[in-house]
C-alpha cells in the first residue's frame, strides 16, 4: 500500500485535494500534527467535495508515531528540494511504501531529512523553487502507482 504523509500541513484546502488523490488511488493519508487548520474546515471538505467522508485518513501527534505504527520493512521516501536524487529513480514498489511531504511554507525539518538523506528525493523542476502540495503528492503518487503496475525504477 501506499501512504501519503503530511508533516504538519498548513493549508485545508491542500489536505483536502491530497485527500482525493488518495481516495482515487486507494493510499492512505497520514497527517501529523499540529495541522494549520480544524479538519472540519469548510475550505478542506469544500477541496474533498462529498469524497472527505471515504478518505483512509489517521491523524497522528508525531511522526514518530507513523514510523512505530508501520510494518516491518516498510520504506519511508522524504521529498524535499534540497535532495539530489529524483522521485522517478526511487523503487516505489514493494510492500509499504511512505511518502512523506512537508508543511507547505517550510518542508521537511532538516533534522529530519539530516537522518534520512539516504531516503529524500526530489521532483526535477526549473524555474520555481517549489510545487503546491497537492500538486507534487500527485506527481510522486502517480509514479508510485505507475511503478506498481510493473515499471520498477532502480533501487535505492
Amino acid at each position: 500500500m501506499v501512504h501519503i504523509v503530511l508533516h504538519q500541513p498548513e493549508i485545508p484546502h491542500n489536505t483536502g485535494a491530497v485527500g482525493r488523490l488518495c481516495l482515487a488511488t486507494g493510499a492512505r493519508l497520514h497527517l501529523v500534527k499540529p495541522l494549520g487548520f480544524s479538519l472540519d474546515d469548510k475550505h478542506l471538505k469544500r477541496a474533498g467535495l462529498d469524497y472527505w467522508s471515504e478518505v483512509d485518513v489517521r491523524v497522528w501527534d508525531s511522526f514518530e508515531e507513523v514510523r512505530a505504527a508501520a510494518a516491518t520493512g516498510a520504506k519511508f521516501f522524504f521529498l524535499t528540494t534540497k535532495a539530489t536524487r529524483a522521485h522517478w529513480d526511487a523503487q516505489l514498489t514493494a510492500g509499504d511504501c511512505y511518502l512523506v511531504f512537508g508543511p507547505e511554507t517550510r518542508g521537511l525539518p532538516e533534522t529530519l531529512l539530516a537522518q534520512e538523506s539516504e531516503r529524500a528525493i526530489r521532483i526535477p523542476m526549473q524555474g520555481t523553487r517549489s510545487l503546491n502540495l497537492a500538486t507534487a503528492v500527485g506527481i510522486v503518487l502517480y509514479e508510485a502507482m505507475r511503478q506498481r503496475e510493473g515499471h520498477p525504477a532502480a533501487e535505492i
